[in-house]
């Protein structure tokens, strides 16, 4: 998966388990309004040497969830449903109008944060309207 891919599905899985659980994270970091979607800087940062080719696994501290953790099989299950996605349906998602990268998003400029809050709405705002890769 590429750098691009890999940041529509963090910011997809984040926001899916956001949605669910009220608000809680399934993992720390926070996400901004960059010109592809939502990207997450610092994991970014860690495999933006890929450029647009796939990235290796360069995660080495990566926490790992037990198989009966709950955050396991949720991942388990947005990964099944986004994967095959290819990386413009990937941003075409994640650019639906009514989200919170839409709201936050000003062209060519990086580093507005897309508060936590606006994440959780847009999932119940997707909900609501269907799907969750509806848009």
């Amino acid at each position: 998966m590429t750098n691009l891919q890999l940041q529509k599905l963090l910011y997809l899985a984040q926001m899916t388990y956001m949605g669910r659980h009220e608000g809680k994270k399934l993992f720390d970091g926070f996400f901004e309004a960059w010109d592809y979607g939502p990207v997450e800087p610092s994991v970014y940062r860690k495999v933006r040497m890929f450029g647009s080719n796939p990235i290796s696994d360069v995660f080495f501290d990566a926490r790992v969830f037990d198989e009966t953790d709950d955050r396991h099989k949720f991942l388990v299950e947005i990964c099944q449903e986004l994967l095959p996605k290819r990386a413009g349906d990937l941003v075409e998602i994640t650019h639906w109008d009514g989200g919170a990268w839409a709201k936050y998003y000003v062209p060519g400029i990086r580093g507005i944060e897309i508060p936590d809050r606006d994440i959780t709405r847009e999932y119940a705002d997707r909900i609501g309207g269907g799907t969750l890769t509806e848009h």
